[in-house]
């Protein structure tokens, strides 16, 4: 009798949908069009540029805008049609797309930073330019008059930007590694606190007001959570990734987050476990195993006649520890570690099959990211990249 062929299982993961090419520099932001087969990019070559699908298949711009400076960052409101664009000069300039996609109308131009614009937040329902720059200046604007409202000086030049509505809190993230929280109100701020975990620059930041946590990405190739609704304050890391994370978007219907970075890497994490923060590290002058001195203990060196050890940590324990107690390696996906990291013997013998179950699946882009935009109403995730490439991508096998 014939051995019954039984099916590979399936690998799940995004189809590439379509590459958009054309830029002459990096295209340095862009998102999906709403309802509508286009992408509005904003690039480095000084271009903003709609790209809409012709009968052909392919993506060609219905409009082709050149700015008197490179363009850094953009934020699109779909119900207005609001263009805003932040260029390398620190104007913001807006405009307003005709209903086809075939126009923008230029509106007025706000001289928002002394340097270039980083990140641009329009807030519809109070009518707020958000921005940050070069400059290290944080500001608001009345979209309306054109008026600034505030300004707030940041540690160093932000590089994520955020706002909840609701309490009209601002989340910035700065190459310091510091997340600054300010309480806006119509013409000043108050300083609320500053987290600090990263130990490289924040190069992005992503909020989810229904969980009311803010996601964190970093160049120390990190991801942190950050749980401020008021439960437990804890603060979870996410190690996933072999470079600088440069882009993050959240999937809240599923409670997904997507994190890509410069490493070329989308990874998908299931946010809807029960995840544990990474204890802190334990000082010790000796081995907390084997109590072998450590190699600046020169007291116990010498009361011993011991040679002393180079300290290491157990990621799962936090426990100071010498290389022959934690020779073993275990990845521990309900602390965030997805790739294999350093735990002392004793933990590696508890850890189950089921603790390392992974909870994030990892796909090639092939391409360095620089931005993201996730659509969620079709599953379709879009990158841009340092090759000058956009590409849309279904996300509906891996986000679901």
């Amino acid at each position: 009798m014939a051995a019954e062929v039984q099916p590979k299982p399936l690998t799940r993961k995004p189809i590439l949908l379509q590459r958009v090419e054309g830029s002459q520099e990096v295209v340095n932001m862009a998102v999906i069009v709403p309802k509508e087969e286009g992408v509005i990019s904003v690039s480095e070559d000084r271009t903003v540029r709609v790209w809409l699908k012709r009968d052909s298949g392919q993506y060609w711009p219905s409009i082709y805008q050149v700015m008197p400076s490179p363009c850094s960052c953009m934020s699109f409101n779909p119900e207005t049609r609001r263009l805003s664009i932040g260029l390398d000069n620190g104007t913001i300039s807006e405009f307003i797309l005709s209903e086809d996609y075939n126009k923008m109308t230029p509106v007025k131009n706000y001289q928002a930073h002394q340097s270039r614009v980083t990140m641009i937040l329009f807030v519809l329902e109070l009518e707020w330019v958000l921005s940050t720059g070069q400059d290290k200046q944080f500001a608001w604007h009345c979209s309306e008059s054109g008026q600034r409202l505030g300004g707030y000086r940041t540690s160093a030049v932000a590089s994520g930007l955020q706002f909840d509505v609701e309490t009209r809190h601002v989340f910035i993230g700065d190459q310091s590694g510091q997340v600054t929280i300010l309480k806006l109100e119509q013409d000043n701020c108050t300083l609320v606190t500053t987290f600090r975990g990263h130990t490289g620059g924040v190069t992005a930041l992503c909020w989810d007001p229904v969980q009311r946590v803010l996601f964190s990405g970093s160049s120390d190739h990190s991801v942190i959570m950050w749980d401020i609704g008021g439960r437990k304050g804890t603060a979870i890391e996410l190690q996933g990734h072999n470079d600088k994370v440069q882009a993050l978007s959240y999937a809240q219907h599923t409670r997904q987050l997507i994190s890509c970075g410069g490493d070329g890497g989308i990874v998908v994490w299931n946010m809807d476990v029960e995840r544990q923060e990474t204890p802190e590290w334990l000082d010790s002058d000796s081995c907390q195993k084997c109590d072998q001195p450590f190699f600046w203990n020169f007291k116990q060196m010498w009361d011993s006649k011991k040679i002393g050890l180079r300290q290491h940590h157990c990621r799962k324990c936090g426990k100071a520890v010498c290389g022959k107690c934690s020779s073993k390696r275990s990845s521990i996906p309900l602390m965030g570690f997805e790739f294999e990291v350093r735990v002392c013997d004793s933990c590696h013998e508890a850890i189950t099959d089921e603790e390392r179950a992974p909870t994030a699946t990892f796909h090639d882009s092939k391409h360095n990211i620089v931005h993201v935009h996730f659509d969620a109403t079709r599953g379709w995730l879009l990158t841009s990249g340092t090759d000058k490439v956009i590409k849309l991508w279904d996300m509906t096998p891996v986000v679901s």
